[in-house]
């Protein structure tokens, strides 16, 4: 039967009110994430105006200056940015694809086996393979092995149930980080310490050349997920209905928990595990501007990469005072209050 003339000039003006919305938090994101990309290029010992920083980009800086910029932070900085773009889309994919708004790349466990793979990199070298490929190789194998163990687990009469998913993801996650604790106990004192620091997450091991290698990983996976933005809004009205509409459930779901995979070990080979971005950011944007993954994955690639570069500004900040901080330690202390702040004063506004 056809929609009323009433029912549609209500959606459509619904849609047009939100759009005014859309582009101021638009503008929003782009400023902040400039402002997030200037504050962290110009970190240093005595931080660099924002002239100094311009300078140093343009080639026209001091030596010294042209070091700190280009050497060390241009570096991070451009990683960061891609981590956190990953790590958001890839929550907001989680969340649509389970229904489930507390769901992110930890929900399966991929973030803790791609930790473990690392893990094992760091502690066991291999004979002639340098570790810069060896440690993402094996973050990505046991990333995927971890999904594939979890989506097997939760298998059923030829179905998966989300609630399934959730609990065996939840135990193989459990015991990835068992085995990582495991491992750090068992490390030598000099390995010790480097695999304490990447489990809390850091970016300032990040050369060029890790860049080059989980780069390209993370954009092409990025695409494809805000590609697939069309059948997850499907998909989120449950999977019958996805089914009539046409849509492969379950190769979709597979597809999706794949190209996740290979985007969070490419995401986290290099800077260990950084929570809470896959959880608050895509979380955020579906509480402001309502559930349409058409606006939430493209807005929660940008919030992400602006929230991870605040959060090393300020662990970087702190280093006058306690070293420098591991990453993960901030964005647990910024993102968890803030999160629980917008549930208390907007809980009647969730909508699932």
């Amino acid at each position: 039967m056809p929609e009323p003339a009433s029912g549609r000039y209500n959606t459509a003006g619904a849609h047009m009110r939100k759009i005014p919305k859309t582009l101021a938090i638009i503008v929003a994101l782009a400023a902040m994430l400039a402002a997030s990309v200037l504050l962290d290029l110009s970190w240093a010992p005595r931080p660099l105006s924002l002239g100094e920083v311009w300078a140093a980009l343009c080639g026209r800086g001091t030596w010294a200056n042209d070091i700190i910029v280009n050497g060390f932070n241009a570096p991070r900085v451009f990683f960061g940015v891609f981590v956190g773009a990953a790590l958001g889309v890839t929550g907001g994919v989680m969340q649509a694809l389970f229904r489930n708004p507390l769901a992110s790349p930890y929900l399966l466990g991929l973030s803790s086996g791609a930790s473990l793979g690392a893990t094992v990199a760091i502690l066991f070298s291999i004979p002639l393979i340098p570790l810069a490929i060896a440690q993402p190789a094996l973050a990505f194998a046991f990333c995927f092995g971890t999904m594939l163990l979890v989506y097997s687990l939760s298998r059923a009469s030829g179905g998966v149930r989300t609630e399934t998913l959730i609990l065996a993801g939840v135990a193989v996650s459990s015991l990835m980080s068992a085995a990582v604790s495991l491992f750090t106990y068992i490390a030598p004192s000099e390995k010790m310490q480097s695999i304490v620091f990447w489990s809390m997450g850091s970016l300032d091991s990040v050369r060029w050349s890790n860049a080059s290698f989980s780069v390209p990983l993370m954009m092409i996976g990025i695409v494809v997920m805000i590609a697939s933005s069309k059948k997850l809004n499907v998909m989120m009205l449950g999977d019958a209905h996805a089914m009539d509409l046409g849509i492969d459930v379950r190769g979709t779901r597979i597809f999706l928990l794949v190209i996740s995979s290979l985007v969070v070990a490419a995401a986290v080979a290099f800077v260990g595990s950084i929570g809470f971005i896959g959880l608050v950011v895509p979380h955020i944007f579906r509480l402001m501007l309502g559930p349409d993954n058409r606006v939430v994955l493209p807005l929660s690639a940008f919030g992400g990469a602006a929230f991870i570069l605040l959060c090393d500004y300020v662990a970087h900040t702190a280093s006058s005072f306690y070293g420098v901080l591991p990453i993960g330690v901030v964005t647990a202390f910024v993102g968890a209050p803030f999160f629980i702040y917008l549930l208390a004063s907007r809980r009647r506004e969730i909508g699932w």
